[in-house]
């Protein structure tokens, strides 16, 4: 007989990760996940990566995606679906679970779906950090949907952006935006095109869902010194960005291998040259080599700042004893009898049939 192991996995739901967010403030959590982000980066060789998994529909695209370093293992659920809207639900739905390498034991369950806002949103940052102008103000944002608020913060919080030049092509998702974010410093500029709203723009960010091959920017609108941030080109089929800014961009990519499948890298030939992001985070390549010089970040989500969140949130949560207690995971006196969770409780005997005969036992 063993002595019973208690598994539990602590479970955030979204009002959760709200209170979380609500409790610390969003600002300390996007600087704590950028942070968290950077550091994980800077230490990539360490995480055992792969291309996200995939399954793809007319309407969107389901993707599991798994990392682990050699003592935490991680793993999103997450779709993107941009239809989804017209049915009340949102086009993107996720939850990830953080469990101990060395037993299996899955330690964390938690929504993905606000949370991958909110890592989204610091990655952009970070990226920002090591490639745009370091005395940038002035963001143009296209698409204000449900990324455009994370967007605007990370910026205005984590890279000093004051202004943003917004444009959607649904006017009711500006004017959304705008009320939400009505209480802080930035000052927004409504505009009628994307080539007006980057006119002028330090950085541009293009966050937009549709699931086709698009062209959001295009080369003419290119001005010397611009950071582009192209975040909505994330699936096959799916991309933002017309070929000529990525030619006339310095490129850089989370990882390489699943952005050239994802992003709008995959309008590229497979010898155009890109940079990873960690190589530039660790002092390992040049980011930004001018003033002048057009950067260009193929945004397409990787499984590792999903690992830095989950570990923020089992950190934050600890630290503000928040979340319940699953039994996910069976606790047996005897872990080689699983059959005893459903045995029926009148049964009292079992009969053991040899060649010559049958016994019967208690037990």
């Amino acid at each position: 007989m063993h002595n019973t192991t208690i598994v539990s996995t602590q479970f955030l739901s979204v009002q959760d990760v709200a209170a979380i967010v609500g409790r610390v403030g969003i600002r300390t959590v996007l600087e704590r996940l950028a942070q968290r982000i950077d550091d994980d980066y800077q230490r990539w060789e360490t995480f055992d990566k792969v291309a996200r998994v995939a399954a793809h529909s007319a309407e969107g695209v389901i993707e599991l995606m798994p990392i682990a370093d050699d003592t935490t293992y991680t793993f999103k659920y997450v779709n993107g679906h941009p239809k989804n809207t017209k049915d009340g639900l949102p086009t993107v739905m996720a939850f990830g679970v953080l469990a101990d390498v060395d037993t299996g034991a899955p330690e964390l369950l938690t929504e993905l779906t606000l949370t991958t806002a909110l890592r989204t949103a610091a990655m952009s940052a970070v990226a920002a950090r090591a490639l745009a102008r370091p005395n940038s103000k002035t963001m143009a944002l296209i698409g204000n949907g449900a990324q455009g608020e994370f967007q605007a913060l990370a910026f205005h919080y984590l890279n000093g952006i004051e202004e943003i030049r917004l444009f959607d092509i649904d006017p009711a998702a500006t004017r959304k935006l705008m009320d939400n974010l009505a209480h802080t410093g930035l000052r927004f500029v409504v505009c009628n095109s994307t080539a007006e709203a980057v006119r002028g723009a330090d950085i541009v960010t293009t966050v937009t869902a549709d699931k086709t091959n698009a062209v959001i920017l295009s080369a003419d609108m290119l001005e010397p010194g611009m950071h582009i941030n192209g975040v909505g080109g994330d699936c096959p089929g799916k991309t933002e960005i017309h070929p000529d800014v990525l030619r006339a961009s310095s490129c850089f990519v989370q990882y390489e291998p699943q952005t050239r499948i994802e992003g709008d890298l995959q309008h590229m030939p497979a010898d155009f040259a890109v940079t990873e992001l960690w190589r530039v985070l660790r002092g390992d390549a040049a980011g930004r080599s001018a003033e002048n010089e057009i950067t260009f970040f193929d945004s397409v989500g990787f499984a590792l700042e999903d690992y830095s969140a989950l570990c923020l949130l089992r950190d934050l949560s600890k630290e503000l004893g928040m979340g319940q207690t699953l039994a996910l995971v069976p606790s047996l006196p005897d872990p080689k009898d699983l059959f005893s969770l459903i045995r029926p409780a009148q049964a009292v005997g079992r009969r053991v049939a040899t060649p010559e005969t049958e016994l019967e036992f208690d037990v």
